[in-house]
C-alpha cells in the first residue's frame, strides 16, 4: 500500500514515486499538519499539551522505580501477542499529534512500511508491529493508567531535564528537578553507563521492553533497545544524553533512527488490510516468541 494522507499535488507524485514499492515519507500528518508539530492551532494540540503537563509534573525518578517494581511482576494477564494487538483496537494515543486512529493501525502501518525497504531484517517488521504494545496500560486489566503515565516522548529521571525535552518549561513543577541529587547532568549515573542503567519515564515503551525480557524473546537486542527508546526522541532526533551510552548503545542507536523515521511518518488514515498480512506476522510472532506471554 501506499502511505499517504491527502491526495496533493506533491504526494500524487510521491504516490507515482512509490510504485517501485519504496516507503516514500508524506508531507503532512492525518490533520494536514507538519509532523510533530506541538504549537498548531488546533483542538488536538491543546490535549497533547495538557498531557505533556501532568507527565512532565507527575514522572519522577520515584514514581517510576514504583511502576517498574509493580508491573516488573507480569502478574496481570496471559495472552498472546496478536492479542495483545487486538486489544490496541480500543486505544487512542492521546500524546501523538499526527494521528487518532486506534492503534492497531498505526502497528500495521509502521510494519509494512518498514517491510517495503527491509524485505530480509523480519525482526525488525515484527519490532514494528510489537513497539506500541504496551499502550495496553491504558486498559482497565492492566490497571487503566492514565495517558500522561502511558504515552508520550520519553526521557531520564535521575539527571536533569534536557532542554531538547518537548515543552521541557513544564518540568518546572516536577520535584526533581529542585533536587541536587537528580538536576546535575550526571546525576545518579556516571559517563558511559550505559541506558540499560538509566531510569526512563515509565510508560508503554519501558512495560513492552519488561515484557518482551520476563518472556525470553529470542529478538536481537536491537530489537528490545528500539521498544524501549522508540520514544526517546531527545536521544535519537536532538543527540541528548549520549555521554550515558555505552559501545552497544551506540550501534543499537543506529537501528533505532532507521526504525523512527517508520513510526513516525508511516501515520496516515489509509488502513491495512489485516486478513491479508495476518498470516505473515503469526508466523514472525512464533519464531521469536511463545505461544502465551505473561503481562
Amino acid at each position: 500500500m501506499t502511505f499517504l494522507v491527502a491526495q496533493t499535488d506533491h504526494e500524487l507524485e510521491n504516490k507515482k514515486a512509490n510504485s517501485d514499492g519504496i516507503f516514500v515519507v508524506p508531507g503532512n500528518n492525518a490533520f494536514g499538519n507538519s509532523f510533530r508539530d506541538y504549537n498548531a492551532e488546533a483542538e488536538r494540540q491543546k490535549i497533547v499539551r495538557e498531557l505533556y503537563r501532568q507527565s512532565h509534573i507527575n514522572q519522577t525518578y520515584d514514581f517510576v522505580k514504583k511502576m517498574r517494581e509493580e508491573y516488573g511482576k507480569m502478574n496481570k494477564v496471559e495472552m498472546s501477542i496478536w492479542e495483545c494487538c487486538e486489544l490496541l483496537n480500543e486505544v487512542v494515543d492521546d500524546s501523538d499529534p499526527d494521528l487518532d486512529e486506534p492503534q492497531i493501525e498505526h502497528l500495521l502501518q509502521t510494519a509494512e512500511a518498514i517491510r517495503k525497504d527491509y524485505p530480509n531484517e523480519d525482526w525488525l517488521h515484527l519490532t514494528g508491529l510489537i513497539h506500541d504494545l504496551g499502550k495496553v496500560l491504558l486498559l482497565p486489566s492492566f490497571g487503566g493508567l492514565p495517558q500522561w503515565a502511558v504515552v508520550g516522548d520519553t526521557f531520564p529521571l535521575g539527571c536533569a531535564f534536557d532542554e531538547s525535552i518537548v515543552l521541557h518549561e513544564q518540568f518546572k513543577g516536577n520535584p526533581d528537578n529542585n533536587n541536587p541529587t537528580y538536576n546535575t547532568k550526571y546525576g545518579v549515573y556516571s559517563e558511559g553507563c550505559g541506558l540499560n542503567n538509566v531510569v526512563m519515564s515509565w510508560g508503554h515503551d519501558d512495560y513492552m521492553y519488561l515484557v518482551a525480557k520476563a518472556n525470553k524473546t529470542t529478538l536481537p537486542s536491537a530489537a528490545l533497545f528500539i521498544i524501549r527508546y522508540h520514544s526517546f526522541y531527545p536521544l535519537h532526533k536532538s543527540g541528548a544524553y549520549t555521554h550515558l551510552m555505552n559501545e552497544e548503545d551506540h550501534e543499537n542507536l543506529k537501528w533505532l533512527q532507521i526504525f523512527s523515521k517508520y513510526d513516525l511518518y508511516s501515520k496516515s488514515n489509509v488502513r491495512i488490510d489485516v486478513e491479508k498480512v495476518k498470516p505473515y506476522y503469526m508466523s514472525l510472532i512464533e519464531k521469536y516468541f511463545p505461544a502465551k506471554l505473561k503481562w
